[in-house]
């Protein structure tokens, strides 16, 4: 979640002292990269409110259903991401929590808990469930308990991790839900749906316009006019921009100022389903250039279904499910990995 003015300051930082690029995660993080002077974009980006805190910021791994409290779900999550980043802030020893740690709150739409996040909570019609390393527990939790719950299995995990990065990795991750205990059958397989792009009609009568960024790069330039709209934008885990609480006129004015930028507005449009890591030149580890390739087989059709291709073994960025292809040098194979149920 970020404010237009925010979105404007990561701009002019990436323009100042980066590449000129806002780079969108499949967590709904921005990264500037070429940063020439890393002082001063941290000057700038506590400057606009985006660094509440300097001990837990690696940490505020937060993953939330992006139209919650605007469309669908059961629950407006909002004011919980709001409680549990506070919460996560407060606590000594959720700082000693490993950067690739990941919380989500799912209104109940499946457009988080399909990511496998480390601990996170699903929103029934009548509970909470509580999810570890993408699966339901079984447990039930109260709305109002959930938050709590979310931070007791993460400071447990903090403490008792070794070397471990995600709880998927421990041995027994059951270990951490001691004094919790299952109340009904687990809920199946979390399938997320396509993301939410162009026109979206809120619950309130208002109107979201949701826009697919081509490999997550956002040229400053495309952000500037974003933030110019003057509405709060969220950005998903899917690499999209979401610009809600519009008035008709204004969306139908920002949509044709944005589409000819380069946004994608098109529901149907192959890059819904097409990603890829940052590759060469700007990974040493890479062995390709991946956005080429990703941006060739997205304007030729030359593949069908979702697809994320990546550099070298390490998978950065890879989504929870679907077929991840790994560059070899002079072709790409498909990475054998572990399914998430």
């Amino acid at each position: 979640m970020i404010g237009p003015d925010q979105l404007e300051a990561l701009a002019d930082a990436a323009i100042r002292f980066g590449a000129g690029t806002l780079e969108l995660t499949a967590r709904g993080n921005v990264q500037l990269r070429g940063v020439s002077d890393a002082a001063a974009v941290a000057a700038a980006v506590g400057a606009a409110g985006l660094l509440p805190s300097t001990t837990h910021e690696r940490v505020r791994n937060i993953v939330a259903s992006p139209l919650s409290g605007r469309l669908g779900g059961n629950d407006d999550i909002r004011p919980w991401v709001a409680a549990l980043d506070c919460g996560i802030q407060s606590d000594p020893v959720l700082a000693g929590l490993p950067g690739r740690f990941l919380f989500g709150i799912d209104d109940g739409t499946a457009d988080v808990s399909g990511m496998a996040a480390d601990v996170g909570v699903h929103v029934l019609p009548d509970a909470v469930a509580l999810v570890v390393a993408g699966r339901d527990t079984g447990v039930r939790l109260s709305r109002e308990g959930s938050v709590e719950s979310l931070l007791t299995v993460a400071r447990r995990f903090a403490q008792i991790r070794g070397n471990a990065w995600r709880i998927a990795e421990l041995d027994d991750p059951s270990v951490l839900l001691t004094g919790y205990e299952p109340s009904a059958p687990a809920v199946g397989g979390f399938t997320p749906p396509r993301p939410p792009v162009g026109w979206v009609e809120q619950d309130d009568g208002a109107v979201a316009l949701g826009a697919a960024v081509p490999l997550g790069v956002l040229s400053a330039r495309q952000a500037q006019f974003v933030a110019a709209i003057g509405a709060p934008v969220v950005i998903t885990p899917r690499r999209s921009l979401l610009v809600c609480d519009l008035t008709e006129q204004v969306a139908d004015t920002a949509l044709r100022v944005l589409a000819p930028l380069g946004l994608v507005f098109d529901a149907a449009s192959r890059w819904l389903d097409i990603s890829a890591c940052v590759g060469s030149p700007g990974c040493e580890r890479s062995m390709a250039d991946v956005r080429a390739e990703a941006t060739r087989a997205a304007e030729s059709g030359s593949v069908t279904g979702t697809v994320h291709y990546v550099g070298c073994e390490r998978a950065c960025g890879s989504p929870p499910s679907g077929p991840v292809l790994v560059a070899t040098g002079d072709s790409y194979v498909p990475l054998n990995r572990p399914t998430v149920g």
